[in-house]
């Protein structure tokens, strides 16, 4: 099936999100889309799946305009979407999610789920997925939820499907195996829209890339392109892909935490006996998939869980019982995970929420008076060494791309000495180019004599970072191991293989290369 999107705009009030866009994705094709986070890729693909209007343009489906009016339109126009955040009912079983929305029906108008097993099995059975029709979904690992949701489009005859940032959520050995199973559907005939902003695993299933930046494209490249190339694309401007970074000499251990486990409101150890230590100038990241406890393990180190048991401690001092402004106070800057609801507030000025952690000491403050002059002063000087692309330090921090929040975020964690620097998810949502700088100060706060942590789904970030290694899997550690260990051994871990078991899995594997 050849799909055809033509000068498709896409308005948000004043926002364009897509502006005069053409995509053509050939049957039997895998066409990437690459593009940083907000460029407008998702919006693209939400447009053509029925869920979006287009202010502009048109679709063509073998050359016949088509206008969906949801994604019931899409489906039967043999267009198939599986989102990031998958649409499944954990309780039901496959077989149940399948069926929803095309339910068959015996007489008497009771549900009848066999037809929709033996399609499952089926397809299961074409592509080698593994699936049991009557598993309950919240028992599946997210790769096999994956699969689910392939599944549910192929049920409805899909011939193109949209994997919008499929890989998200997934181990190495999934993405692999994600990766395979296009390569199948590529061979059966089926046509794919590949959205990503990683490039390795653009590159490694493309037939043809088109890079979106701005809600614009801004070019088409051959898979075979230099990353370089495609990263230069993606931000604008020539950018180095890779961080030169001396070996650590690291100091004292400083930061040390001891049993450590933390409680989810419905008793759940959702952090599972921790124990680890970091020393002043190393970098220690924490590797695992969303949701194995890193959130948690972090809001415990800043006192913002309240089920902890163990010990926290920062150069000799427990932290565990204080409070978050005790735990700043005691010299550790933190960058959550989610900036624009923890790191900042949007409707105050960039200027503001650089000294949210300062703002009532000196400078910025003198009784229950505060400096305009200090804060001012401050501003334009974090503006102007972060590079921070903003109107005014006056402007609301909102108004500002992720990339830039993210600057603002950092320049004012270390805007003081630190005896310990957190950042979750550091780079999430950053361009190329703002990943490349936020990773060089990163390396200067490390070679500076400060510990660091690192906590990063991003395995590229964690292989670029680290000095050492921690995996958590379902909020256990599997093992600490260096951080030139092979991307195999860490995906083993992840999976939930202790570091031992996964290194000499990985050593007799590859004859001892790790």
């Amino acid at each position: 099936m050849k799909l055809e999107l033509i000068g498709i705009t896409k308005r948000f009030g004043s926002l364009v999100a897509n502006d005069s866009i053409d995509l053509v994705v050939e049957p039997g094709q895998v066409h990437s889309l690459l593009g940083e986070n907000g460029a407008g890729k998702s919006t693209l693909m939400n447009v053509l799946y029925g869920l979006y209007d287009p202010s502009e343009g048109e679709i063509l489906v073998n050359d016949k305009p088509v206008t969906f009016k949801g994604p019931g339109d899409a489906m039967a126009s043999g267009i198939g979407m599986v989102h990031q955040h998958f649409m499944l009912v954990p309780v039901f079983t496959v077989a149940e999610n399948v069926a929803l929305g095309n339910e068959a029906t015996k007489a008497g108008g009771m549900l009848d789920l066999q037809e929709t097993r033996t399609r499952i099995r089926q397809i299961s059975d074409q592509y080698g997925f593994d699936v049991d029709p009557d598993a309950v979904v919240e028992d599946l690992p997210v790769g096999v939820q994956q699969r689910v949701e392939i599944i549910k489009a192929l049920v409805r005859d899909a011939e193109v499907l949209i994997l919008d940032e499929p890989t998200a959520v997934l181990t190495p050995k999934e993405t692999d195996e994600l990766l395979g199973i296009m390569a199948q559907l590529k061979a059966d005939g089926k046509s794919i829209v590949f959205i990503s902003h990683k490039l390795r695993e653009v590159k490694a299933v493309s037939d043809v890339i088109t890079v979106i930046r701005r809600g614009k494209v801004v070019g088409t490249a051959d898979p075979d392109a230099p990353t370089t190339e495609l990263a230069s694309l993606m931000v604008g401007r020539s950018v180095s892909l890779t961080l030169d970074k001396q070996p650590a000499t690291p100091g004292a251990v400083t930061f040390s935490v001891r049993d450590l486990t933390v409680q989810a409101a419905n008793g759940q150890r959702v952090v599972d006996g921790l124990s680890f230590d970091v020393a002043e100038g190393e970098i220690l990241a924490i590797a695992g998939v969303q949701g194995n406890g890193q959130t948690e393990l972090t809001e415990a180190i800043m006192g913002l869980q309240d089920h902890v048991t163990g010990s926290i401690s920062l150069g000799g001092d427990e932290l565990v019982g204080r409070r978050v402004k005790d735990v700043i106070r005691a010299g550790v800057g933190f960058v959550p995970e989610d900036r624009s609801v923890e790191g900042l507030v949007g409707t105050f000025s960039v200027a503001e929420n650089l000294i949210l952690n300062r703002y009532d000491g000196a400078p910025f403050a003198k009784g229950l008076s505060m400096s305009q002059a200090a804060i001012a002063r401050n501003a334009d000087e974090k503006i102007a060494e972060y590079d921070v692309r903003t109107q005014s330090a006056s402007a609301p921090a909102g108004t500002l791309s992720g990339g830039n929040q993210q600057k603002v975020v950092m320049a004012r964690e270390f805007s003081r000495p630190l005896k310990l620097f957190i950042a979750s998810q550091p780079t999430r949502g950053v361009d190329v180019g703002s990943i490349e700088f936020l990773h060089r100060r990163i390396v200067a706060e490390r070679d500076s004599g400060t510990p660091v942590i690192i906590v990063s789904t991003e395995l590229d970030e964690v292989l670029e970072l680290a000095d050492r290694i921690a995996v958590l899997y379902r909020g256990r550690l599997m093992g600490i191991v260096p951080g030139t260990v092979s991307r195999d051994v860490l995906g083993l871990m992840m999976a939930g293989m202790s570091g031992d078991e996964a290194l000499a899995q990985a050593h007799d594997v590859q004859g001892g290369d790790l």
